[in-house]
């Protein structure tokens, strides 16, 4: 016989939400994934109605009452729920009709449509990037060997050239094989080994608003909204400033085109996940570092192309910053993500809490 104890270690470590209420479809208990799905405290709401944990159509209210008195089971897929926070979420839920010591129960099993959407959609994204980080570091190394051979026949002809004013020309075409041979080594990316060391997130945080303020002068406002309770995780600080440095600057880039800056506000939010999957991996507890803006959002046409090189949405840009940022959240194990549209823009990073970086 299973124990009391492991069975309570058995639902608080599932990832489907699951709740179980009494006769009169009031809260005896919700295991943790329930809790991250609903916004709401297990404990405080132990004996409230669930409609107050959560609401969807009459008609459904009346489904769960037939449930108890005739102990008929029913699933419903991609009901559209609204927590108390007003979040919508589509969901797929079975409700199963338990008798106990001549009492019934409601077994309440709900699925997240929207998480298993997301988890496609970043499997997805993750094989494109893959595959075009391949294919660039193979084009990469086929561009480097052939300027080699052209910088070093420059420096060759500079020296057999009998006039010094023509040398100027042999020096532009060395300093333009230097920059090309910079731009294919950004496109490579680092291959040095992450140096891991116990971090806190708001220490590379505040790093970056630092480094912002003094660039914008104040004409964008940088709102603080850290979780303070978070521990130090293991990352590399520099390359985690950096990766972060890169959307942040994007954004104070994006509010200046759009007005100037004036008005522009960027948003720095961490909260911590409970059981959060990350490709194929779930983690009991992950850092959720949101970057929001409420610039001008990024056109539809480059939000499913965002983290691929050389794809920019300003005339003057490079295309590697998010490129850069993605390769160095994935040697941490994590995850990026970007939702936008006109007036709001929000990066969120996931980072594991047990985890280390691995290595390029």
């Amino acid at each position: 016989m299973i124990d009391e104890a492991l069975q309570r270690a058995l639902l608080e470590n599932l990832t489907t939400a699951t709740l179980l209420l009494d006769s009169e479809l009031r809260l005896e208990y919700m295991n943790p994934a329930a809790e991250m799905l609903l916004a709401v405290s297990g404990q405080r709401s132990l004996g409230h109605f669930i409609s107050e944990l959560f609401t969807e159509s009459p008609e459904a209210l009346c489904s769960l009452r037939q449930a108890v008195e005739k102990a008929h089971p029913f699933t419903k897929r991609e009901a559209i729920l609204t927590s108390v926070n007003g979040h919508g979420l589509i969901v797929d839920y079975i409700v199963s009709p338990i008798l106990i010591r001549h009492k019934t129960l409601i077994l309440l099993e709900i699925l997240q449509r929207d998480r298993l959407l997301r988890m496609s959609k970043e499997e997805a994204q993750l094989s494109k990037q893959e595959t075009t980080r391949m294919l660039v570091r193979g084009l990469a190394h086929e561009i480097k060997n052939p300027l080699g051979g052209i910088r070093g026949a420059a420096q060759l002809l500079a020296r057999e050239l009998p006039e010094e004013h023509l040398k100027d020309y042999t020096e532009v075409i060395i300093e333009e094989a230097d920059r090309l041979r910079n731009l294919v080594d950004r496109m490579l990316g680092s291959n040095k080994l992450p140096s891991l060391a116990l971090t806190n997130i708001h220490e590379v945080l505040e790093r970056v608003a630092s480094l912002i303020e003094a660039e914008s002068q104040g004409s964008v406002i940088l709102v603080r909204d850290y979780d303070p309770s978070i521990p130090e995780v293991l990352m590399d600080r520099e390359q985690m400033i950096q990766a972060v440095l890169n959307i942040v600057s994007n954004a104070v880039q994006a509010l200046a085109a759009h007005n100037g800056t004036r008005g522009g506000r960027i948003t720095l939010r961490t909260r911590t996940l409970r059981q959060f999957i990350i490709g194929h991996t779930r983690h009991r507890l992950v850092i959720h570092i949101s970057i929001i803006d409420n610039g001008p959002g990024i056109p539809a046409d480059l939000q499913h192309t965002l983290f691929y090189p050389m794809v920019s949405g300003r005339p003057d840009g490079t295309g590697l910053g998010l490129a850069i940022t993605q390769n160095i959240i994935s040697q941490h194990q994590g995850m990026i993500e970007c939702e936008s549209h006109p007036g709001h823009t929000a990066f969120s990073v996931y980072l594991p809490l047990e985890q280390g970086a691995t290595s390029p």
